[in-house]
């Protein structure tokens, strides 16, 4: 008799199946467009972005920008709009960028919620461009539980599978696209395996353990205790199961999955250093990097120009990628815009990066004309007019929100009344004392 085949959630036609793939975690810095295009390029299967909060993308406009190809999602930043002097040209944030050609297929969109309609509103925005939506029930830092998102979730288990059906039923059926979710471990296994159990209900395709539970941290190794009970109750259910924690190259992520019996993996910090950690090792592996890591930070380079990344996070990744020993990590701290760090990183002769370089700076505006403390001081002087104007505003409402004052009648003279002069008063009394 044939063997039974194994249980598959159908994967809808523009979604992707998790199976089988070595993926990039999602990282709020190094989850950006430049880090996602490299780690694609260095074998990575799929990319996460990076988790984006609900409110943060519902309300921006959707634009193709011409000069990098890319789809943009921006709008004013809540600063500008109650500070317009921080920036009198009113430059919107790009609060997401996709590359609709490079990364077709193979990015999945991670939201942070803890509101179904919110989720669903986010949702809908960005699903005609990616293959999937995540929702993230596994960050344990501040900004995301203390609004109830994240790992928070995780003791809100009726919430978080109300926010994965509403999401599957109004998103996944609707553009045709997957819906998973991101959780880290419980403490005891027997509450992992139920809230598993639930989760693979709701209609998801996907589900990422995270192998720590929410007090560790990422110095804290991980702990695979409990994985292969998860891995067994997702194919239950026919949904596919990915493990995340302590997973640096893709050799290591593939022995992983087979020893736990899950269908995939997400590598997460050792990519910021090492995007090229997904190359198999027939094509040299993680290990090359440490004596190629300039021909690696060349291409995270091109990349950055390419898209024309935030300089701040350009900035940050660099020194992740560039060993801290090496000079040149020095003459990149002191960079201030992208045609100091071609210089630096001795880039300036390779093709014609100093010149694009050039040009990216002068879109973006770095560096910046107006000094520290110039802007400081217009600001505050903005301010000042400001709650000046304010007062005289709020002045003029309270007057006017006061009932008329009453006016009271005061009786008539008489006509007949003797007036007394001082002339004519009498002495007044002597006082007590």
């Amino acid at each position: 008799m044939a063997a039974t085949e194994p249980k598959r959630v159908p994967i809808p036609k523009n979604g992707v199946d998790y199976r089988g793939k070595v993926v990039l975690a999602p990282m709020v810095r190094s989850g950006e467009l430049p880090s996602r295009l490299l780690a694609l390029k260095y074998g990575a299967d799929l990319v996460w972005g990076p988790e984006t909060i609900d409110r943060a993308i519902i309300g921006t406009t959707r634009r193709l920008n011409p000069n990098t190809s890319t789809i943009e999602f921006s709008r004013l930043p809540t600063s500008k709009i109650k500070n317009p002097a921080l920036d009198p040209s009113n430059r919107e944030s790009v609060i997401y960028r996709i590359h609709p050609e490079l990364e077709k297929g193979r990015l999945i969109y991670q939201v942070g919620t803890a509101n179904p309609d919110l989720a669903v509103q986010a949702a809908k925005i960005v699903a005609p461009d990616v293959a999937g939506i995540d929702v993230n029930a596994g960050c344990p830092k501040p900004f995301s539980t203390s609004g109830g998102m994240g790992a928070a979730l995780l003791k809100t288990p009726d919430l978080l599978c109300s926010i994965l059906t509403k999401l599957v039923e109004e998103v996944g059926k609707v553009h045709e696209i997957g819906i998973s979710v991101k959780i880290r471990l419980l403490d005891k296994p027997e509450d992992t395996e139920a809230l598993v159990r639930r989760l693979v209900a709701t209609g998801i395709t996907g589900l990422t353990v995270h192998c720590r539970t929410t007090p560790m941290r990422p110095r804290e190794r991980a702990i695979r205790g409990q994985l292969k009970m998860v891995g067994e109750v997702c194919k239950e259910a026919g949904v596919a199961c990915l493990m995340n924690g302590d997973v640096t190259s893709r050799t290591e992520a593939l022995q992983l999955v087979e020893e736990f019996g899950v269908d995939g993996a997400m590598v997460a910090t050792e990519a910021e250093k090492n995007p090229s950690c997904f190359r198999p090792d027939a094509e040299g592996g993680p290990h090359e990097w440490r004596s190629q890591w300039k021909k690696v930070v060349t291409e995270y380079m091109r990349f950055a120009l390419q898209v024309e990344n935030r300089w701040g996070n350009t900035k940050y990744l660099l020194g992740q990628m560039i060993p801290g020993k090496d000079k040149c990590y020095a003459d990149m701290n002191r960079a201030k815009c992208y045609a100091d760090v071609i210089q630096a990183l001795k880039l300036q002769d390779v093709d014609d990066l100093l010149e694009q370089a050039r040009a990216v700076d002068g879109r973006l505006g770095i560096p910046p004309q107006e000094s520290k403390a110039a802007k400081k001081a217009r600001v505050r002087e903005a301010a000042k007019d400001g709650a000046q104007e304010s007062e005289v505003k709020e002045k003029r409402k309270a007057e006017e929100s006061q009932p008329d004052a009453k006016r009271l009648k005061l009786p008539e003279v008489p006509t007949d009344i003797q007036i007394i002069t001082q002339q004519d008063a009498p002495a007044p009394a002597a006082l007590s004392v």
